[in-house]
């Protein structure tokens, strides 16, 4: 899968600059902060286009409740992979 000139990926961290109406060290910013995912290859960062949707459909919350939900039966889920490892 690459880029297509009608259908980006990924963007640099300028290109989401201009979407967004932020500067650039606005942007790097979020990237420091884990609010907009990027890889960085060499010096450089690319933003996949999956992590704006996040950003704006706000998967991030619906993530952090589900892993609160988890949270609250970790001692059940840890219990029960005690469990079988016994058993093999």
């Amino acid at each position: 899968m690459f880029n297509t000139p009608d259908k980006p990926i990924m963007y640099t961290p300028e290109q989401v600059a201009a979407m967004l109406q932020l500067s650039k060290s606005s942007v790097y910013d979020l990237i420091k902060r884990g609010d907009i995912i990027a890889k960085k290859f060499g010096k450089v960062y690319r933003v996949p286009v999956t992590s704006l949707s996040f950003v704006f459909s706000g998967l991030d919350y619906d993530l952090y409740k589900a892993e609160q939900e988890d949270l609250r039966f970790i001692d059940n889920i840890h219990k029960t992979i005690s469990q079988v490892r016994s058993e093999q």
